[in-house]
């Protein structure tokens, strides 16, 4: 058996949490690889709704494991809350023994958000547009070996070792100026790290390849997206880890021959939370109408997301890095209105056609060559086959795949499980 993969291929935000939600039944382990509680996946069923920040999309079907990996850096104050409130919503993977967490994954300090906060505030103008959640802190203690980890929490130590590492960013923080009070969070801390042992903690890279010893089948989600990679993202607007299917390696202990298929996730259209490069933006009107008819505002941090139109030397770039076997196509039913439609197919580039990314897109920013493409016209949100599907939206999938040489095989007309139509 190999481990499947599901990741976004754009700026994150692609609804990943989702699909994961609608394949779960096919797997029998899901496993979170990297991230951390920056990410928001959204999963609507049964006129409920819910934002995991942490926990695998998995959660919500009784027959599956669910694993926080290595690679994941976990809050355990936010994990604590997102299991009380799915507690309180009927929910209970931890009584129900279907979450376990990785030993080895990092632990968000209140002082990596101290850290966080003080850095992006420094920068000024220049700021990457972080969500403050102390999730680079962290990674970077993590490269830096001065990090926490899960297993650390059952050791006699562990209040010594977390009373160092306070001192260290303690240190930090004194350079820029006055330290804020954290003494209540604190508290929560400590209260949430003996919650958290209440969980079982395992060694995911012996439970992940066991399982594929034994037949199980696995599937790694992605947090973030592509275009934030740490080393093939819009750096230095990026996140602080590994979005492509090689973090799934690192981020779970499995070697690459034992990937399997990957399934890459993009809107319709496009979006981006934060600073940094977006070829495609659309800062009117026409970008404004995306916003509200896509309700594209950040499930985590509720803040407006960027929008553009699709961007198709992007998503082959995307394509490219993850070896993306699949295609899913979200948010279809947003461009239900548009008469007309836009791809970028090309970038106008320091006085060249491209059709890639550029290294220097931060300093010189490449001009969208868009192709206009019929709109359909037709409220997408109640058709529930492949058989209904308008041909102005069928022309544009046919237009995709032949561009980016993936099939589409999942399409998403809504928020709701149960809106998703098998293409293949």
């Amino acid at each position: 058996m190999q481990v499947d993969v599901l990741l976004g291929l754009q700026w994150g935000d692609e609804g990943k949490g989702k699909i994961v939600d609608v394949l779960c039944p096919q797997y029998d382990l899901i496993a979170r690889f990297q991230g951390g509680p920056n990410a928001g996946h959204t999963l609507e069923f049964d006129n409920k709704k819910f934002v995991l920040n942490t926990i695998p999309s998995g959660i919500f079907h009784t027959k599956t494991l669910n694993l926080i990996g290595n690679g994941v850096v976990i809050d355990p104050i936010i994990l604590k809350r997102e299991l009380d409130n799915l507690k309180a919503a009927g929910f209970d993977p931890v009584g129900a023994g279907k979450l376990v967490l990785a030993r080895k994954a990092h632990l968000i300090l209140p002082t990596h958000q101290l850290l966080d906060a003080a850095s992006e505030s420094k920068m000024g103008d220049g700021k990457i547009g972080s969500t403050l959640k102390g999730i680079g802190p962290t990674y970077m203690d993590k490269t830096g070996r001065n990090g926490l980890r899960v297993g650390d929490t059952t050791l006699p130590d562990f209040k010594e070792r977390y009373e160092k590492l306070k001192e260290k960013h303690l240190n930090i923080l004194s350079h820029y100026g006055e330290v804020p009070d954290f003494k209540e969070r604190e508290e929560a801390f400590l209260a949430a790290i003996e919650f958290i042992k209440s969980i079982p903690h395992v060694d995911s890279e012996h439970l992940v390849n066991q399982y594929l010893k034994e037949g199980k089948k696995v599937l790694a989600e992605g947090a973030q997206g592509t275009l934030l990679d740490i080393d093939f993202g819009s750096y230095p607007f990026v996140t602080s880890s590994n979005t492509t299917t090689a973090g799934a390696c690192t981020g779970l202990g499995i070697a690459p021959n034992k990937i399997g298929g990957v399934l890459g996730i993009f809107k319709a259209y496009c979006t981006r939370v934060g600073g940094g490069p977006f070829p495609t933006e659309l800062d009117n009107e026409v970008g404004e109408k995306l916003r509200q008819l896509g309700h594209e505002f950040g499930a985590t941090t509720g803040r407006a997301r960027r929008t553009g139109w699709i961007d198709i030397p992007a998503l082959k770039y995307a394509i490219m890095l993850n070896g993306v076997t699949e295609l899913v196509m979200m948010k279809a039913d947003v461009l239900d209105t548009f008469e007309t439609i836009y791809a970028c197919t090309h970038y106008k580039h320091d006085g060249e056609v491209i059709d890639y990314m550029p290294y220097d897109i931060n300093s010189i920013k490449p001009e969208p060559i868009l192709e206009e493409i019929e709109g359909w016209n037709q409220d997408l949100t109640g058709i529930r086959t492949k058989e209904e599907i308008p041909t102005a939206l069928a022309n544009y999938i046919a237009y995709l795949e032949k561009a980016l040489e993936v099939p589409i095989k999942y399409l998403s007309v809504g928020p709701d499980r149960t809106q998703t139509i098998i293409l293949k």
